[in-house]
This record gives structure tokens, C-alpha cells and sequence, in this order.
């Protein structure tokens, strides 16, 4: 019952950036988490940063102070400013939304830091 339009992943060089965004829709209405895991080859998803309706975000320790998550709540997007992006960060990042007591994911995007 839930959608999503991932966008913004690409192939950028170390230190550069990247703004990722998704836009959730259907039975989005209230929802009391919003974030992005990611997942590398041979590596489990792992949580790098999500924001509550009321505005605390949460970060993975490796991200901190590089990545930055937004939403625009009116709308159920979720924004993920990544910069100095390094090449461990590459990976597939999903969007994700906790609504109504489930879990969704998206479908994912790509993200590649390689010169």
C-alpha cells in the first residue's frame, strides 16, 4: 500500500557529493519513521541514518557529520545530503518508512564513490 520514487544515486568521485530523495505515497498519512539503509556486496543492510515525524534524526556512526536526512513531511519525502562521500560508501541505499506499524522499503538506488 505504500510506493515509493527513489532518485539521486549516480557514480561520483571520493569527496564528492550526492542528494538522494524519495517520495513516499498511498497510506503514508502520519508516519512515525522515515531513513535510508544501505547494503554492500558481502555486507548485511545496515541503518545510516532515519528522522522521526517530531524531527530527531538518528545517524550511523560511520556517516556522521557527512550525512545529513531531511523531510519535507507534507509530501512523505525523505532527503539524504551525502558529502565527502568515500569509496566504503558505496552501496545500494534503500528508502525505507515505518507507517501504521510496517515497515516498507524501496526499491533501492545505486550510489558508487570511485574514481
Amino acid at each position: 500500500q505504500v510506493q515509493f520514487v527513489e532518485s539521486g544515486g549516480g557514480l561520483v568521485q571520493p569527496g564528492g557529493s550526492l542528494r538522494l530523495s524519495c517520495a513516499a505515497s498511498g497510506s503514508t498519512s502520519n508516519f512515525y519513521l522515515m531513513g535510508w539503509s544501505r547494503q554492500a556486496p558481502g555486507k548485511q543492510r545496515e541503518s545510516v541514518a532515519s528522522i522521526t515525524s517530531d524531527g530527531s534524526g538518528n545517524y550511523a556512526d560511520s556517516v556522521k557529520g557527512r550525512f545529513t536526512i531531511s523531510t519535507e513531511n507534507a509530501k512523505n519525502t525523505v532527503f539524504l545530503q551525502m558529502n565527502s562521500l568515500k569509496p566504503e560508501d558505496t552501496a545500494v541505499y534503500y528508502c525505507k518508512i515505518i507507517v501504521g506499524g510496517r515497515l516498507y522499503w524501496g526499491q533501492g538506488t545505486q550510489v558508487t564513490v570511485s574514481s
